[in-house]
């Protein structure tokens, strides 16, 4: 799912039994609820304020595809059911450039889940997006911490809550393959560095890692990501902020610090790419399937990539600390450090219909985030309202680092961007750095983009 997209912020989880009910009793209903707005046996009184919407569609445009755009079309049953609305999830690998293109012929999607608050920006610039309801912005408010709604927010206005959020600073790995040669899990940075070369001496594997940043049109965003991290952990949340908001330019020397430093993993032969070839076959490598050697056992061993990767594993793929594949928490400098990167989308509409308007109500509430956590693998929620029971495996682990004090939680930078680096810029400047062009030159191309205003 390309979201790189992508803050600040420590959001509680409390318990949510009440709504937990609702939908589990909503959930049972059957085709006929799609017709008459509800089944005899569905207790849809949670629903009864969207009043009835039958024959009605929403449609709902995303970067996300499958498998987890089937996890969202179960999420959307128990509001189908209940309220007669037929919601219509259509997934794009070219989302960030079909939402333009699209908007400007004047055919928007109902709702889209933006992934970028800089995309969101462009959008609402255009005059095309609808200012929620007071509903929508009472149920975000109740539900999100202030940072969350200010990622939402353009120039005074709430326009999007979010859909969910993902940890991004993962590494995936094969517990087995780890167990078997003895190999710890690193917790800080120079352990990390200590493990990749164990694994080159121990010759179990081709390359200690595997990595793809292919993505269409969004090609590149991988590494954005891991240039986020490494800038987390080398210069702290000030010095990310300061960059993020281009407070420093995208040049400075500690930006030039931390993408070497991504640079000695991620441009050295020696340590990838294990099942693809040299560090040039990155960028010719899916994303979609950049961590997937780890599964024959003698590829790789490591793959650095968000929460969300759970989903392109396969049905037959057990995730769990002692299954098939699991995930560690990307170490910082120090065990006393804990920065996150994350990332979500923004629920954003382009129509005020009736059904539409209700359609993102529901969605800014913990009856949505619960609903989406018992139909996924691996998508996680930072709804106060937000059942913690719910969760399992890595979204249950992302869950308690959304928890914890001592996390240090930041969106995604490219994200917050101005989108035509964010989205543009940034994920050309990585493509072209892993094929060969200099940090430096790579840096300059980049701080020469930013908008000037």
């Amino acid at each position: 799912m390309t979201r790189s997209p992508r803050s600040r912020w420590l959001a509680a989880a409390a318990g949510a039994s009440s709504l937990a009910l609702v939908l589990s009793a909503c959930s049972s209903g059957s085709d006929e609820a799609a017709d008459s707005g509800a089944s005899s046996d569905t207790d849809c009184t949670a629903y009864e304020s969207y009043g009835d919407l039958s024959g009605t569609e929403v449609g709902v445009y995303a970067s996300i595809l499958s498998p987890e755009l089937e996890m969202y079309e179960a999420a959307y049953v128990p509001f189908e059911e209940c309220t007669g609305a037929n919601i219509k999830f259509e997934g794009s690998n070219e989302f960030e450039a079909q939402l333009k293109v699209r908007e400007k012929a004047g055919n928007p999607p109902d709702i889209a889940l933006i992934p970028q608050p800089g995309l969101l920006q462009n959008m609402v610039g255009t005059g095309s997006v609808k200012a929620p309801s007071a509903t929508t912005l009472a149920n975000a408010t109740e539900g999100w911490s202030q940072d969350w709604i200010d990622l939402g927010t353009v120039d005074g206005t709430f326009y999007g809550a979010p859909n969910s959020s993902n940890v991004k600073s993962f590494v995936w790995y094969s517990p087995s393959m780890f167990a078997d040669n003895g190999w710890a899990i690193p917790t800080t940075w120079d352990e990390l560095k200590t493990l990749t070369d164990d694994i080159v001496a121990s010759e179990v594997v081709d390359k200690p890692w595997c990595a793809g940043i292919g993505s269409s049109d969004a090609t590149g965003w991988p590494l954005t990501d891991w240039t986020e991290d490494v800038m987390l952990r080398l210069h702290g949340t000030d010095v990310y902020d300061q960059w993020v908001s281009h407070e420093i330019p995208f040049n400075d020397p500690q930006v030039v610090a931390a993408l070497d430093e991504v640079g000695y993993f991620m441009q050295n032969d020696q340590y990838v790419n294990g099942g693809y070839g040299d560090v040039k076959s990155i960028a010719s490598t899916t994303f979609q399937d950049g961590g997937l050697p780890i599964l024959d056992g003698f590829s790789c061993a490591m793959h650095r990539q968000a929460q969300f990767y759970g989903g392109q594993w396969g049905p037959d793929v057990t995730i769990a600390p002692d299954g098939d594949v699991w995930a560690f928490y990307l170490p910082a400098v120090s065990v006393d450090q804990k920065p996150v990167l994350t990332g979500g989308e923004f629920v954003t509409a382009f129509a005020d219909r009736p059904e539409v308007v209700a359609a993102q109500e529901w969605f800014a509430t913990a009856d949505y985030a619960n609903s989406v956590a018992r139909n996924s693998t691996g998508l996680a929620s930072s709804h106060k309202g937000a059942d913690p029971a719910l969760y399992e495996g890595l979204a249950k682990l992302a869950v308690e680092i959304f928890q914890d004090p001592a996390a240090q939680v930041r969106f995604d930078g490219s994200d917050n961007m101005p989108s035509a680096v964010g989205q543009g810029s940034f994920w050309v400047g990585m493509t072209d750095w892993i094929t060969g062009k200099s940090t430096q030159d790579t840096l300059d191309f980049i701080e020469e983009s930013w908008p000037a205003s």
